[in-house]
């Protein structure tokens, strides 16, 4: 099992857009570092949906439902994209002050490569979020 964030502004595309369509392509991923974090993906990796730019907090749990594969909205390039769906949301949002606050948590990606739109997590940091977030 592998533990992953993905970022997205609430404007783009949100938490509450994901649970009501009840699953989504990832596409739009135009880094090679996030591409590559995507390819890494497996079917049922938990995944945390942090709201960006706005709201800049983790706000639900979704799963990986499908691996890899051609990102159809790529026009040049070698792009892919994994299908998410939504799990839960969390009690309590964790926001992104908490998360750079938190011992265990202050050494994300998020925090480090703050641009970086997908990013691995520890098990660690997965469960210090479901902790924080009161999954």
């Amino acid at each position: 099992m592998n533990y992953w964030l993905v970022k997205s502004e609430p404007e783009a595309y949100s938490w509450a857009q994901l649970v009501k369509d009840g699953k989504t392509a990832w596409t739009g991923v135009r880094n090679f570092q996030a591409r590559n974090n995507l390819r890494a993906m497996k079917k049922g990796d938990h995944v945390f949906f942090y709201h960006s730019v706005s709201d800049k907090q983790v706000v639900g749990l979704a799963r990986v439902a499908k691996e890899f594969y051609p990102d159809a909205t790529a026009t040049e390039g070698n792009w892919s994209c994994v299908d998410l769906e939504p799990v839960k949301p969390l009690k309590n949002p964790v926001t992104l002050e908490t998360i750079k606050a938190d011992a265990v948590l202050q050494e994300m990606p998020l925090v480090k490569q703050s641009r970086l739109s997908v990013t691995p997590l520890t098990k660690a940091q997965a469960e210090q979020l479901w902790k924080l977030g009161g999954v």
